[in-house]
């Protein structure tokens, strides 16, 4: 695996309140990291400092072992792919349209090449959305707006997808496949950073947990760590507890 992130000394303060301090962690490719917290610990601000989208006040912020500063928009568009934690739902756009922007950073400005047109049907495929091919994204349901913004950051196909709770609005089975799609996405040598207040699915699919604590890192620790000591735990409520499934899988339950 090599180096593709590193984060030295974040830290940003909204007014006189201070959201991170002095956060520093790098990852790796092939890494899938679940990015956690109660709310307010700072998890989509620090995923917006890394993508570009809000500036830290102190710290630095390293792509690809450059100064994040040093790549150009486009360039930091084929290197990272963001799904943030809302998204207007007017867009005046189809699910495909959508979808195809994630294309933009590989088009020669708006000529689209055949090889985007199959990149952005195969996500729609794999996101379970290619039924919503042509439908307007502002009709479409939670579920389904959330699967059409995940299929633009797979179609994006970037090395590092940071994505802002993936499985909001999706029912049960949905969850279970977008961290399955996830795992995959990892598998190949990219890197995935996913905030997601679902613990279960955390020490199910991911390979490392980050844990913030008012607005630092409480806890970075590999998921067989994180399944043999649930002292984390504290940090979320004094109810949890750490237990087994039938196979012998760690599983998480609350009194």
């Amino acid at each position: 695996m090599r180096e593709v992130l590193s984060l030295e000394n974040i830290g940003i303060s909204f007014g006189s309140r201070p959201i991170l301090r002095s956060v520093s962690f790098r990852c790796s490719s092939g890494e899938f990291v679940a990015l956690l917290g109660v709310n307010g610990a700072g998890k989509s601000t620090l995923l917006d400092i890394v993508s570009g989208i809000r500036t830290a006040d102190s710290g630095s912020v390293f792509i690809a072992g450059r100064q994040q500063d040093e790549w150009t928009a486009r360039e930091r568009s084929l290197l990272l792919s963001h799904l943030p934690q809302s998204v207007g739902i007017d867009l005046p756009f189809t699910a495909e349209q959508l979808v195809a922007m994630g294309r933009y950073p590989h088009t020669d400005r708006w000529f689209e090449s055949e090889a985007d047109h199959d990149a952005v049907r195969v996500a729609m495929e794999r996101t379970h959305c290619i039924h919503q091919f042509g439908r307007s994204f502002s009709r479409l349901s939670g579920g389904e707006r959330q699967r059409v913004l995940l299929a633009a950051c797979l179609a994006q196909d970037a090395s590092v997808l940071l994505l802002d709770e993936p499985s909001t609005f999706l029912d049960i089975e949905q969850q279970l496949h977008c961290f399955s799609l996830l795992q995959e996405e990892t598998r190949r040598g990219k890197l995935c950073i996913t905030v997601t207040h679902d613990l279960n699915l955390a020490l199910t699919y991911s390979t490392r947990l980050i844990v913030l604590s008012e607005g630092a890192i409480a806890y970075d620790m590999c998921r067989r760590r994180a399944q043999q000591d649930a002292a984390w735990l504290e940090l979320f409520s004094p109810r949890l507890r750490m237990a087994s499934t039938p196979d012998g899988s760690p599983w998480i339950w609350y009194q």
